[in-house]
């Protein structure tokens, strides 16, 4: 098994919008993931959809006035994998960590995966008070895939090697994915922890589903990184720039 990491675009926002009580700006990368299985090719989270390089105020509505967009040639989820020898028709599984936008602009790009995705948040989805909050657009995840709905921790293979881990609180149906390599066991946190400062300050964003979920969420992350996991946080620029190039994992 081989995990690969790249950015799907980045974007810049008031540091406050990640760590309550923080200032300035802050520029954030978009993270998706493969992971090369001998049963399938998974995708977690697919990044910023093509429409916000030519329009972002269209795509995205009211968030293009909260996140700038920096989103060049080269960075959508599908040019991504073919710089990597990947054909994205050929996925078989798309994880989604949640509906956010940059979680879920390049689900129209990987069309044969399976969509695996949390009930509550696949509802969420469906929910108009909860979809007018999030900003959450249909266009970007209601496009024909099969779904496969998890209620709670998911062994995507029965194998241990991919495990859907519940984080919810970031919103009301997040997962985190769990990815037991040969070298060593990595949990992509995505938004249950934006950063490392996340989880050392246990600093929650102003703004979230529901707090106290996102602190027991928070707590399990920082539990499998006492026993031996490597936390990737969900928009760690810092992070980032420890990673190699290609960032690849085995």
């Amino acid at each position: 098994m081989r995990l690969h990491a790249f950015d799907c675009g980045w974007l810049s926002a008031d540091l406050h919008r990640f760590l309550t009580g923080g200032s300035g700006r802050v520029r954030v990368p978009v993270p998706a993931y493969l992971i090369e299985h001998p049963r399938g090719l998974v995708l977690f989270d697919s990044g910023l959809h093509a429409d916000t390089r030519v329009d972002a105020e269209k795509k995205l509505g009211f968030l293009a006035k909260l996140f700038e967009v920096h989103f060049g040639a080269g960075e959508a989820v599908a040019e991504r994998l073919e710089a990597r020898g990947f054909d994205p028709a050929g996925v078989t599984h798309l994880v989604t960590s949640h509906l956010h936008f940059d979680h879920v602009g390049g689900h129209a790009q990987i069309p044969n995966a399976r969509l695996v995705v949390q009930r509550r948040e696949w509802e969420a989805g469906h929910t108009p008070e909860l979809m007018q909050k999030n900003g959450y657009d249909p266009r970007d995840y209601e496009l024909g895939h099969e779904i496969e709905l998890a209620d709670g921790e998911l062994d995507l293979f029965g194998d241990g090697r991919i495990v859907c881990l519940p984080t919810y609180g970031h919103t009301a149906g997040h997962q985190s994915l769990r990815v037991r390599l040969d070298g060593g066991e990595i949990v992509l946190t995505a938004d249950a922890c934006y950063f490392r400062r996340t989880l050392e300050e246990m600093n929650l964003p102003p703004t979230v589903h529901d707090p106290q979920q996102m602190k027991e969420s928070l707590r399990r992350l920082a539990a499998l990184q006492a026993g031996g996991a490597r936390l990737f946080f969900g928009h760690d620029p810092e992070l980032w720039a420890t990673l190699p190039e290609p960032a690849i994992f085995s």
